[in-house]
């Protein structure tokens, strides 16, 4: 009896042991608990006084400090595609993950995406295939809020939503220049988050919305800072990259620097993430406007100074986002999100 007695504390103290050095984990963090922890940590960065966050930051962030030279990082190799970045984040392809293992495991975590898309414009005639095309393989099977952002709410097409997909429309004042609504997504995304999205989501999405869904997209995707390697750069030397390239510019980076090109067309991350990348972005847009600075790509060339700096946790491959007038390559085995052809005279034009 002694010896049982003994055997068993010494077990606990070994499990406790182990529990509190995080050898063992019991149970997953709800919701609730993650939304908490997102409302009190988004606040925080306004009142910058809360040494959690901070602490947070400093842990989850993968900051690379500038002036580090290194080799540019390779999508695809002679043996073929390459899925892991030197920072060690997934490169998302197919083949890489299996719905029917990871779906089950989200599932039981009641998590919720938040999806914002921007139709100014001419650009609400590509509404009704986005939302149809969502709707048969954006997160089927999980709770998706969309955000529409319009200047024509009278024009939102009329989309049967699945279970627990729900569509809210926010009405915002036209824009004259194509260019006008990118530069301001940013500051309209840092404050839908600020005001509703660290109550209502984990997850959010930040989408074109001339685009349509083609194959599977689920949580596959997830992570806390998401970027997709556009599709038309993912074999260019980084120095014939599109970036912004004129030091004047918050936007700049220098020749011998970059990882991937970045597509704008799609961001995501935990909602505290995302949070973070649009405020900076939008911070930097407003010094550069401020100097009459317009980047070259605006939003996407703040886009890829922040990634370059701050690195994405997950990079999803070109198949997340490709360009209907390009073919498959050997690489790209399926399309899964792809921006469709327009007549970019037409539909940018001043109304």
């Amino acid at each position: 009896m002694m010896r049982s007695s003994q055997t068993v504390h010494s077990f606990l103290l070994v499990f406790l042991g182990m529990l509190l050095s995080g050898v063992i984990y019991l149970g997953y963090t709800s919701t609730w608990e993650r939304n908490g922890e997102q409302r009190m940590c988004i606040k925080s960065e306004k009142r910058r006084t809360s040494p959690i966050c901070a602490n947070m930051q400093k842990d989850l962030n993968l900051q690379l400090p500038q002036g580090v030279f290194y080799e540019q990082p390779s999508v695809v190799r002679p043996e073929g595609i390459v899925t892991l970045t030197p920072w060690l984040a997934p490169i998302v392809w197919e083949g890489t993950f299996d719905p029917k293992l990871i779906d089950p495991i989200y599932k039981q975590q009641n998590i919720t995406i938040a999806t914002t898309v921007f139709a100014l414009g001419k650009y609400t005639q590509f509404l009704r295939t986005f939302l149809e095309s969502a709707e048969k393989h954006y997160f089927v099977g999980f709770r998706v809020l969309y955000y529409v952002f319009t200047d024509n709410p009278e024009e939102v097409p009329l989309v049967t939503l699945g279970a627990e997909h729900y569509l809210t429309v926010f009405k915002v004042p036209s824009l004259n220049r194509w260019q006008d609504i990118t530069l301001g997504r940013m500051g309209k995304l840092e404050m839908l988050i600020e005001k509703r999205l660290a109550y209502e989501a984990d997850y959010v999405f930040s989408l074109d919305v001339d685009t349509k869904f083609r194959g599977h997209w689920g949580v596959e995707s997830l992570g806390r800072l998401v970027g997709v390697i556009h599709p038309g750069y993912y074999e260019t030397p980084r120095d014939k990259f599109p970036y912004e390239r004129r030091a004047k510019s918050q936007a700049y980076i220098p020749s011998a620097e970059g990882d991937y090109y970045y597509g704008g067309a799609v961001i995501g991350g935990l909602v505290k993430d995302v949070y973070m990348l649009a405020k900076t972005c939008r911070e930097q847009l407003e010094i550069d406007a401020a100097k009459s600075i317009e980047a070259v790509w605006q939003e996407e060339s703040h886009l890829n100074k922040y990634f370059l700096y701050n690195k994405p946790t997950k990079l999803l491959s070109p198949e997340y986002l490709w360009q209907d007038f390009k073919s498959k390559t050997k690489d790209v085995k399926i399309i899964r999100f792809s921006q469709v052809n327009k007549n970019y005279a037409a539909v940018r034009s001043n109304r």
